[in-house]
């Protein structure tokens, strides 16, 4: 299972005091060098943490797999197609929000994501859905054209008693096991941090890559992102 290094709060902590330093550009490379096989940003349209200079120079320097997450929307399709990341993952966004709440409503917005995916796909840009671990919305992301889908695992990292820890972990094996039987990447994201993330490992057969963000830059801001990132590294193994 491999391991993709969210840098938005790196940004955020830089926009607290408007300064230019930490970068996320910085950050970044530091994680690829402990062994991160990729790098994640979310482009927000409030612009709250990672700005469009982060995004360009991401582009520019990131030497694993830029992956872009964002909102559906006409300003963040120019965006994606001028910048082209590796990845596109396409997330549900409020403004007045802390983080991410949960995954896309694909049965909902199904008819306007059609064409924004193939859009993207025109362009030359994969398309990945951050989405509930359910069979109908691994389905429809599927029948929308996605490459890769990115299963919630909110739900996963809030429970503490270990037979629910058990029927989640299920339910995400289950819906990964269809995600790759419908010929989708799966990867999963959303609250693991280094104890949760032991049981988890036990899908790396259904699912390539997590994505991590906040329990990596809370303890880097202790031990050093590259200090950080190998020690989730070890964990995924």
């Amino acid at each position: 299972m491999r391991l993709a290094v969210n840098v938005d709060h790196i940004a955020t902590l830089r926009n607290a005091r408007k300064e230019q330093e930490p970068d996320p550009v910085t950050a970044a490379h530091l994680a690829e060098l402990a062994g991160a096989a990729g790098i994640v940003c979310h482009l927000r349209e409030d612009r709250r943490h990672i700005q469009d200079r982060d995004l360009r120079l991401l582009r520019q320097t990131v030497k694993t797999k830029l992956d872009l997450e964002m909102a559906a929307t006409e300003e963040m399709l120019r965006i994606a197609i001028q910048t082209k990341p590796d990845l596109v993952t396409l997330v549900p966004e409020r403004r007045e929000e802390l983080t991410t709440e949960g995954g896309l409503d694909v049965k909902a917005k199904r008819a306007a994501l059609k064409p924004f995916i193939a859009e993207l796909c025109r362009n030359g840009v994969p398309t990945s859905l951050f989405i509930e671990a359910d069979e109908e919305s691994v389905k429809i992301a599927a029948d929308l054209g996605a490459t890769h889908i990115e299963l919630h695992t909110g739900l996963y990292s809030r429970l503490r008693k270990p037979d629910d820890i058990e029927r989640e972990l299920a339910r995400l094996r289950e819906a990964a096991t269809l995600g790759r039987k419908l010929g989708l990447t799966v990867v999963a994201g959303h609250g693991l941090n280094y104890i949760n993330i032991v049981p988890f490992a036990s899908l790396s057969d259904v699912i390539e890559e997590v994505s991590i963000g906040h329990a990596i830059i809370a303890r880097a801001a202790l031990v050093g992102i590259e200090r950080a990132v190998r020690d989730m590294i070890q964990l995924l193994k």
